[in-house]
């Protein structure tokens, strides 16, 4: 079950820089409509979801559920660090609230 976890894990990570790729692409000026969805950030960060949901696809036949639920929400973090380091986005105490409600959430989901 390891290897899954690591999978799985990698699979956020992959969904992380998808996001990423997105928004820097809406951040750019194209000249023309084709060119804001037919560009290599657009494509390459839709490949990289696709790629990230079969990922999580494989991973949820072979893991229980509990492991699933707590690995899920890593995405959001690593989406909030990456934007930081590429985009020099700050941290704001509303996103560390939101980070904190968002452990707390799947501390009493496990608890339960």
């Amino acid at each position: 079950m390891i290897p899954f976890i690591v999978l799985m894990l990698f699979g956020q990570l992959l969904a992380s820089v998808s996001q990423i790729m997105l928004k820097q692409s809406s951040l750019k000026e194209y000249h023309g409509f084709i060119r804001q969805y037919l560009n290599v950030l657009v494509i390459g960060g839709y490949g990289l979801l696709v790629v990230s949901m079969l990922v999580a696809i494989i991973c949820y036949g072979h893991m229980p559920y509990m492991y699933v639920v707590i690995i899920e929400p890593v995405g959001y973090i690593l989406v909030m660090f990456l934007s930081r380091m590429i985009f020099k986005e700050k941290i704001t105490k509303n996103k560390i609230w939101g980070m904190i409600l968002i452990m707390a959430g799947i501390l009493v989901f496990y608890l339960l």
